[in-house]
C-alpha cells in the first residue's frame, strides 16, 4: 500500500512534465515559468511543510500523516484541472506540494520500523520503485488522455483515483512499535524534537555529503524528467503520445531496473563496508554522466532511446542506498523527521532548482541556439553529476564513523 500511495504521489507530480506543452500553447506560458510550476510552485512548501509534519508522524502516527496527505495532494492536484491562468495552476501547485509533504519521510520511517538493518535498503528501492512507476503511468496516462480529450481532463482523473484509495490505505497500514538501538550507541529521547533530532544530524559530516550529493543529482534529474518530453517534441518532432510512450518506456525499463539494483547491491555490499552505501550512487552517477550526454545529442530517436536507457538505470540507483543510509544515522523514533530534514535539501535545491535552472537556461541560451536551446541546456547541466559523485566518494568513510548500530 505504501508502494501504491508512492505511485500517486509520482503519478500527481509527474503529469505535469507531459501536460507542459498544451498547458504553455493555452495558458501562453514560456519556458521560465512553465519551470517555476514544475519546480519552485512544487518545491517550496513540500520541502519546508516535510519537516514539521515529519515530527507530528514520529511523535503522533505516521499511517494518519500519510492518509491525510494523499486525500491533501490528490484534491489540489484535480484544481490544477480548472486553473484559467499561471497563478491559478502555481496555487494549485504549492496545494500539491503541502499535501506530498506529509507522504514520503514518515513511508521511509514506517519501512525503516517493518524490516531490519540487512533488507532496509532492498526493502526501501521497492517503495522507490513508485518514483519510475508512477512517473512513467503519469507520462502515459497523461498523455493520451490530453491527446484524446484535454489536459485538463488529466489532472481530473488522477486526482479523484488518489482521493478513493484513501480509505482503503487507513484501513489496512498499520503503526508498528519501533526498534530499539543498541545499548552502546548515544539515545535520544523517546519522542525526540525536531531540534534534538536535527543537532544530532548537523554533527554527522556523512548527512551533509549524503544529502548535497543527492541534492545535486536531483537538479539534474528532476530536469531531465520535466523537461525531456519538450526536448521529445521540439528536436525530435515527436507528438504528444509519441513523448509520452518514448518517456514511459524509458522511466518504466530504466527506472526499475535501476532502483531495485541501487538496493540489492547496498545491503550486498554494504554489510561488508558501509561506505558502499555512499559510493555506488557515486559510480553510478560518474558513469551516467557521458552516457546522458550521448543520447541528449544524438538526433536518431531509436539510438537515444538506447543511449538513455542505461543512464535512466544509473540515475535511480542512488535512492536504495541513500534512503537507508539516512535511516541508520539517527535512533528508529526520530527515522520520519531524519527523512524529511534531508528530503529538505534534496528536494528544496534539486526539485526547486533543477526543473527551474533548465528551463531558464533554455531561455538564456534560445538566442545563439534557437530550438536547440533545451538540448543545450541539458548538456550543460550534465556537470552536476561530477559534483554529485565527488560528494558521494566524500560521504562513504563518514558513514563508518556515524552509523547508528540497533539492538539485536
Amino acid at each position: 500500500m505504501l508502494l501504491v500511495v508512492y505511485i500517486f504521489n509520482f503519478v500527481d507530480r509527474q503529469i505535469l512534465s507531459i501536460l507542459a506543452a498544451p498547458i504553455q500553447a493555452e495558458l501562453e506560458l514560456d519556458d521560465g515559468e512553465m519551470g517555476l510550476l514544475g519546480g519552485l510552485a512544487f518545491a517550496l512548501l513540500y520541502s519546508t511543510m516535510a519537516v514539521p509534519l515529519a515530527a507530528l508522524a514520529d511523535r503522533k502516527s505516521r499511517t494518519w500523516v500519510i492518509t491525510i496527505s494523499l486525500a491533501a495532494w490528490s484534491g489540489f492536484t484535480a484544481l490544477c484541472g480548472v486553473a484559467q491562468n499561471f497563478w491559478h495552476i502555481f496555487l494549485a501547485r504549492l496545494g500539491v506540494g503541502i499535501g506530498e509533504a506529509g507522504g514520503v519521510a514518515p513511508s521511509y520511517a514506517l519501512i525503516g520500523d517493518y524490516f531490519p538493518s540487512s533488507q532496509r535498503a532492498t526493502a526501501l528501492s521497492i517503495y522507490s520503485l513508485g518514483i519510475p512507476i508512477g512517473s512513467g503511468l503519469g507520462v502515459l496516462v497523461g498523455g493520451y488522455i490530453a491527446a484524446t480529450v484535454d489536459w485538463r481532463t488529466a489532472f481530473f482523473v488522477v486526482g479523484i483515483a488518489g482521493v478513493i484509495i484513501t480509505p482503503i490505505f487507513k484501513l489496512l497500514v498499520r503503526d508498528k512499535a519501533k526498534p530499539k538501538v543498541a545499548a552502546d550507541q548515544p539515545a535520544l529521547p523517546a519522542s525526540p524534537t525536531l531540534r534534538e533530532t536535527a543537532g544530532v544530524l548537523a554533527r554527522k559530516p556523512s548527512f551533509w555529503f549524503l544529502s548535497f550529493g543527492a541534492a545535486m543529482s536531483s537538479m539534474l534529474g528532476y530536469g531531465i524528467a520535466f523537461w525531456l518530453p519538450s526536448l521529445l517534441i521540439r528536436s525530435f518532432g515527436f507528438d504528444l503520445v509519441q513523448a509520452s510512450q518514448f518517456f514511459g518506456a524509458l522511466l518504466l525499463i530504466g527506472g526499475i531496473a535501476g532502483v531495485m539494483a541501487g538496493g540489492l547491491l547496498a545491503d550486498r555490499l554494504g554489510s561488508r563496508d558501509r561506505a558502499f552505501y555512499a559510493w555506488l550512487p557515486g559510480v553510478g552517477f560518474f558513469l551516467g554522466a557521458p552516457l546522458f550526454a550521448a543520447g541528449i545529442s544524438s538526433d536518431d530517436a531509436t539510438f537515444a532511446f538506447l543511449l538513455f536507457l542505461l543512464p535512466q538505470a544509473l540515475a535511480y540507483v542512488w535512492l536504495g542506498p541513500v534512503l537507508s543510509a539516512i535511516q541508520h544515522l539517527v535512533e528508529p523514533a526520530a527515522r520520519s523527521t531524519a527523512s524529511a530534514l534531508f528530503l529538505l535539501i534534496n528536494n528544496l535545491i534539486g526539485l526547486g532548482g533543477g526543473i527551474y535552472a533548465l528551463g531558464a537556461l533554455s531561455d538564456f541560451l534560445t538566442p545563439i541556439y534557437g530550438d536547440e536551446s533545451l538540448r543545450w541546456s541539458m548538456l550543460y547541466g550534465l556537470g552536476l553529476y561530477g559534483v554529485a559523485a565527488v560528494l558521494m566518494a566524500l560521504a562513504g568513510p563518514a558513514l563508518r564513523r556515524d552509523w547508528v548500530h540497533e539492538a539485536g
